[in-house]
């Protein structure tokens, strides 16, 4: 719409067109009237080429206007959106380049949202423990996130292979769940699924000997003409110990709750009934006493023993005193440390010259690890305990503690004995809790150590030497927190 007041850009042209044809006559007759000039066709000339000039001065502002409009939209045409059109002074042209300006910066914050939300989605994707992956109708890879590049392919890039070529050296399990259609729970052997890439260290203890539950599911949907299909992947071993474990929690805390609003008034009545008693020599009745004292007792033992590991706090997180641990392990137990916690940070070499060795940023590293040392103690002490009554000789009980690089960047403890070891019946339910094959045993003390370690964010496996003894393993990762 035209500004109040303004003649529109269309009338200024048929106007000035006007009064160009005007001038342009004008100038022809001067020439021929007053110059003279023997040729009418070169007054005719004369005149055009006066008329022309007035043209391309009257249409100048548009036809910058329209060469900058143009320019604007193939920026647009190639996804340029920051390019701004001049204003020239004229209204209806400034008009359409205001309007062009504000679309662009509109379609330039739109884009602008779009990429952070994409990439925002990226990122939650790719740090997804889940596998994700995206394939066509030719089962080519199109998309997959972080997560299957470890599982598939130690964390290369894998968009572009096929999903045929990268499932035919998985464990059978897996392999058979991602070749066929079907969906649901599936089972793998653990030790089959995600070998560490560290060669330096044996990190096969890092793997239980147990099942491990995954669950699939797939989708399908058409995008430009083209079928896709998604396939997640989900790892639910670790969240069904830990369903089981609340469940068990939840248990015990009802169990100890009633047996100790029992117990309680038992042992007030036994030691009213001694008061009662106490001027009568009479052994049996003694002897009941002492029985249902003894029992009581020991039955809040039991209680407390459970609600230990019903009640576990969070880890208090901080720096370890590794040295001062260990010396606290050897005043209860007897064993063997293989490797000095922290060793010299700077180390002469053959010429004397002094640099720092890779065992010496290791022991910079393990500042990096937080852990709660009162909890840690009572894992370790557990796993002592249990080397000393496996049978083993005390010389031969080792701990090992050494710091893992990436991608398990974090301490690995191990500890050996060489003590008769466990079935594997035995060692498959070990760290279930209320397991146990001792005769006064609870069932508390490995599952407390799971509990521990996985409230960490570590991992506990266990698996007997071929040596003879059983080899118990510890993995605390760097707290990124």
């Amino acid at each position: 719409m035209t500004p109040r007041g303004l003649l529109s850009l269309r009338y200024k042209l048929v106007l000035g067109s006007m009064l160009s044809c005007a001038i342009a006559g004008t100038v022809v007759w001067l020439c021929w009237h007053y110059l003279a000039l023997d040729s009418v066709v070169s007054a005719v000339l004369l005149g055009l080429g006066v008329c022309f000039l007035l043209v391309m001065w009257l249409t100048r502002k548009l036809d910058a206007s329209l060469q900058s409009l143009e320019i604007g939209l193939l920026n647009l045409k190639d996804n340029e959106f920051s390019a701004a059109l001049h204003t020239y002074g004229e209204p209806q042209l400034d008009a359409i380049a205001k309007l062009y300006n504000q679309a662009a910066a509109k379609m330039r914050d739109e884009r602008q949202y779009i990429y952070q939300r994409e990439l925002m989605l990226d990122k939650v994707i790719q740090n997804s423990p889940n596998v994700m992956m995206l394939v066509d109708d030719h089962q080519r890879i199109l998309y997959a996130n972080d997560a299957a590049r470890h599982l598939f392919n130690k964390g290369i890039r894998i968009e572009g292979m096929a999903l045929t070529e990268l499932i035919a050296d998985l464990p059978q399990g897996l392999r058979q769940a991602l070749a066929s259609e079907q969906e649901g729970l599936f089972a793998v052997h653990a030790d089959d699924v995600g070998e560490v890439e560290n060669s330096d260290v044996d990190t096969d203890n890092l793997n239980e000997a147990e099942l491990e539950r995954w669950h699939i599911s797939r989708g399908s949907f058409n995008q430009n003409n083209q079928q896709h299909h998604l396939i997640l992947l989900k790892q639910l071993t670790k969240e069904l110990n830990r369903q089981e474990v609340a469940v068990w929690k939840k248990v015990i805390r009802i169990i100890s709750h009633e047996l100790n609003n029992s117990v309680a008034p038992i042992a007030s009545m036994v030691n009213s009934g001694r008061l009662l008693t106490k001027d009568q020599q009479n052994s049996k009745l003694q002897l009941i006493f002492d029985t249902i004292e003894s029992r009581t007792s020991h039955l809040s033992q039991f209680i407390s023993h459970y609600a230990q590991f019903a009640k576990l706090p969070l880890p208090d997180r901080k720096v370890v005193d590794w040295t001062g641990l260990v010396a606290q392990l050897q005043q209860q137990y007897r064993f063997r440390l293989l490797r000095p916690i922290v060793p010299e940070l700077l180390v002469p070499d053959a010429s004397n010259n002094v640099h720092q060795s890779q065992v010496g940023q290791d022991a910079n590293v393990y500042q990096q690890v937080l852990l709660d040392s009162v909890q840690l103690e009572q894992v370790l002490i557990n796993l002592l305990k249990n080397a000393h009554e496996s049978g083993s000789n005390p010389d031969e009980i080792t701990l090992d503690i050494r710091y893992l690089a990436q991608p398990m960047q974090g301490v690995l403890i191990t500890l050996d004995d060489a003590g008769s070891g466990m079935p594997s019946e035995v060692l498959a339910q070990a760290l279930l809790p209320f397991y146990s094959t001792k005769q006064s045993g609870t069932g508390i003390g490995l599952p407390l150590c799971r509990e521990i370690v996985e409230a960490h964010g570590g991992h506990i496996s266990m698996k007997n030497r071929a040596e003879g003894g059983l080899s118990v393993s510890l993995w605390l990762p760097v707290d990124v927190s």
